[in-house]
């Protein structure tokens, strides 16, 4: 079966490209995000290529039994894959763990009720859709919803043949300014109704637009 990888170097330039601008960006934004620092590229690069081996091995991570994959991917975004990084975050994600099984009415199993319940969308408006119920409150980690929320957008778009969301410098503020919202948006009441609806055509619209082939390599036969 013909399997999508990911062109790593090509996402790396994107992100090595936004870090040369990203001080501009942020200027340009209602509120200010933390910097794209080495740091942060390296461990997004880490989960980059942990999506990359997942598409190798044809993981679906919200299938029963694969959902600490995601608890993984959230640690690399967080502190990449150095041991003694682990050991100093060990609390934090232990307590990630806990929210993650354990939120009534949010965690692993409302995403995966969502997504489930969603299965007859494209994958554009799903893929949108779980991002922004991966951000709204409360989010589904403690820490690192953006940037691990990016990586399982840009699994589930690859797995149908799609090129991974990757932030650029064309698409960075159309990127933040509704990431912020989403956080700000609360998953069950009115907001569900009417303000969570809104943002995920929004993100929807973004990611049609904004996806550059570039940063998908053809398809490889097992």
């Amino acid at each position: 079966m013909a399997q999508p990888r990911l062109n790593l170097p090509a996402i790396d330039a994107s992100l090595r490209a936004v870090q040369q601008v990203f001080e501009r960006i942020n200027g340009t934004l209602s509120t200010p995000r933390d910097a794209l620092t080495d740091e942060v590229r390296a461990n997004m690069m880490a989960g980059y290529r942990f999506v990359d081996e997942a598409l190798g091995h044809g993981l679906d991570p919200f299938r029963f039994g694969n959902s600490r994959w995601l608890l993984e991917l959230n640690a690399l975004v967080l502190c990449g894959s150095d041991e003694a990084r682990r050991r100093e975050f060990a609390p934090h994600i232990a307590v990630t763990a806990r929210d993650f099984y354990g939120q009534e009415g949010a965690g692993i199993a409302a995403l995966a009720e969502w997504l489930k319940g969603h299965r007859g969308d494209d994958v554009w408006n799903r893929a949108a859709g779980a991002y922004i119920q991966i951000l709204s409150h409360p989010q589904l980690f403690v820490e690192g919803n953006h940037r691990a929320g990016v990586l399982i957008v840009s699994l589930l778009l690859a797995r149908e043949g799609h090129p991974p969301f990757v932030l650029s410098v064309a698409n960075a503020r159309s990127y933040f300014e509704p990431s912020t919202l989403a956080k700000e948006t609360r998953m069950h009441g009115l907001d569900a109704l009417i303000e969570l609806p809104r943002l995920r055509r929004r993100f929807a619209q973004l990611l049609r637009c904004s996806v550059d082939p570039a940063h998908l390599l053809p398809a490889m036969r097992r």
